[in-house]
């Protein structure tokens, strides 16, 4: 990630963000210019807020789990109440927690944070929802024809690696993959709803907020140190460095239990976290890196219903 801003000066260009030049008000940085990057562009055609505001911090990504955290408990206490309502047996509670039943409480959990979010968050920050997680659909849009065979090699790369490796004979994961019907559910919520909630959380809320704070605790405890930091909005390369490398551990390890946190399997996922994180941070939007992480997916479940005949024949894929 040695280049985190379009580079103008180069005939080849690996990406085409054509983003609005940005203004900010002048003033001595703490580190050489070339070490930082702008990262929250304002809004075409309106000036810089005064003073210069940094968003999303950690505050509103830990508010953001929240929600998604108490809506996915509340869905699921409903579902539960209402399936079976004195009290959930053994054989109750197991097929409550069936595949159909995990994947539903989460697929609502998911649409209703978003949803709600789009409504509280403009509240906390003075601007929109998309503009606040630099969304920037437009740079997507632009870049689809590029981002799309990203998504599709990488994809094809890591399950040539994964094929070379020993998982345990039996993974959570297989659970998943017991029933067309199930294996369905599973590839529409993977491929339309999981990398849109994912980019929102990881590389829309998690990368700025862990790069502000690295910045921040790095900061030299003095007054002038304090008015230069509300006087930019501007991060330095190695907080988003450290952040990109952060939250790609995390994004592994969400996806940890899937696979019986199987150690190879989860440096491939680090590994395409830092990928997305680049995708993002290089075109400035939340929905270029979304973009990628739908195609990763869609490859896997096309891959999957091509070897099982449409998913009627799922014993094809037992490991």
């Amino acid at each position: 990630m040695s280049d985190l801003t379009p580079n103008t000066s180069s005939s080849v260009r690996p990406f085409s963000s054509e983003e609005p030049a940005v203004t900010v008000p002048s003033f001595r940085p703490p580190v050489s210019p070339e070490d930082q990057t702008i990262f929250f562009p304002h809004a075409q055609g309106t000036p810089p807020p005064e003073p210069p505001v940094r968003i999303p911090h950690l505050g509103h990504a830990a508010l953001f789990l929240a929600i998604a955290g108490a809506i996915l408990l509340l869905i699921q206490l409903l579902f539960l109440g209402f399936n079976h309502p004195p009290a959930i047996g053994a054989k109750g509670a197991a097929g409550a927690m069936s595949p159909k039943f995990l994947v539903g409480s989460e697929a609502l959990s998911y649409l209703a944070t978003l949803a709600l979010s789009w409504f509280i968050f403009p509240l906390l920050w003075k601007r929109p929802f998309p503009e606040g997680i630099q969304a920037n659909l437009d740079a997507a849009r632009r870049n689809a024809l590029r981002l799309i065979p990203i998504g599709l090699i990488l994809s094809v790369t890591v399950q040539a690696i994964s094929s070379l490796i020993s998982l345990p004979k039996n993974i959570p994961m297989d659970d998943f993959f017991r029933t067309p019907s199930d294996v369905w559910l599973v590839a529409a919520f993977g491929t339309l709803l999981a990398p849109l909630f994912e980019e929102v959380l990881f590389r829309g809320f998690l990368l700025p907020g862990f790069a502000i704070a690295y910045d921040w605790l790095s900061l030299p405890r003095t007054q002038a140190a304090r008015e230069q930091w509300r006087s930019n909005n501007k991060l330095t390369r190695p907080s988003l460095v450290f952040s990109a490398v952060l939250t790609s551990i995390l994004f592994a390890a969400l996806h940890g239990q899937q696979t019986a946190f199987t150690w190879p399997v989860l440096l491939l996922l680090f590994c395409v976290s830092l990928i997305l994180s680049y995708a993002r941070l290089r075109l400035r939007s939340v929905m270029a890196s979304t973009l990628i992480h739908v195609s990763y997916n869609a490859t896997i479940f096309i891959f999957v219903f091509i070897v099982t005949g449409g998913f009627r024949h799922l014993d094809k894929i037992a490991h």
